[in-house]
């Protein structure tokens, strides 16, 4: 049976009790990372881990990194004929379903509809560039719109992130280009270095997670901003587990208390899969 991050977690390793309170976390917990609905996320430890620090497995967290930096250069007026285009067609999915409508998901697939069109076939960069933007742009304009809003003030918020985010993005796509180098040259080292470490190196669909030594956080961000269960691909029996193509270790009550309270998260040599049930971008700072 699938269960939530941090309840199944904590089952494992014996620390209930220690769980911290966490709501949606922010942009530091996930280097900023974009994450699509389909999303599948692995702790990594040993076993061919840095094998995956590769330059292509750090786009996207560039992308959410050079976003935050080219922020203040994009900042294009909104097009009228957007705004009016994209809250007459939400005004009318209102009509239909009001509570179905989800701010975020309605703003970045109207808003990443542009990409195709922006970034020529094979361009990664480019397209982790425009995604990244319709991402910010939208859960900066959706995250300050309460759940109990009115569907038509979702429609409002979530019109406005979008046309936005398209108003930016060759401006953005510009802006990042000269920065991927550096980010990912930095971001290496990093992604190395976690996967030589207890708690391991955080992935996504391939795609590395920038967690700055704060895997518990990052975890406990992707359960609060996804609606995510995790599986745990390990055997356990007695205090004895093993994980899948890891290595095997003792899970003692105690022991396992202590190394939570000092960042051993990977104590239990696990590898985790997180399934994201809807495309958010964790919050900005």
């Amino acid at each position: 049976m699938k269960t939530p991050a941090f309840i199944a977690l904590a089952a494992l390793l014996g620390v209930t009790g220690l769980l911290p309170a966490t709501a949606r976390a922010g942009i530091d917990s996930c280097g900023n990372i974009d994450l699509s609905a389909e999303a599948r996320c692995e702790v990594v430890i040993e076993g061919g881990c840095e094998v995956q620090c590769e330059p292509v497995a750090f786009e996207a967290a560039c992308s959410g990194r050079l976003y935050a930096q080219c922020e203040g250069e994009c900042n294009a007026e909104i097009s009228v004929d957007c705004q009016a285009s994209c809250t007459g067609e939400c005004n009318g999915q209102c009509e239909v379903d009001p509570p179905a409508f989800d701010c975020q998901a309605g703003c970045e697939a109207n808003c990443s509809a542009e990409c195709s069109g922006r970034c020529s076939s094979g361009d990664s960069e480019c397209a982790a560039s425009c995604r990244g933007t319709c991402s910010g742009s939208c859960e900066a304009n959706c995250e300050g719109t309460p759940p109990e809003a009115s569907c038509e003030g979702k429609c409002e918020a979530s019109c406005q992130g979008s046309c936005e985010g398209e108003a930016n993005i060759d401006c953005q796509i510009e802006c990042q280009a000269g920065g991927y180098v550096d980010c990912k040259a930095e971001l290496s080292g990093g992604c190395e270095a976690d996967c030589r470490s207890p708690e391991g190196a955080l992935f996504c669909d391939g795609q590395y997670v920038d967690y700055g030594n704060n895997l518990q956080e990052c975890v406990a961000a992707l359960e609060a901003a996804y609606n995510i269960e995790v599986q745990f691909d390990a055997s356990c029996e007695g205090n004895s587990c093993e994980a899948s193509g890891s290595v095997s270790c003792a899970v003692d009550s105690d022991a396992s208390r202590a190394a939570w309270g000092s960042g051993w998260f990977g104590a239990a040599a696990m590898v985790v899969v997180v399934a994201a049930g809807s495309r958010r971008r964790l919050a900005r700072p």
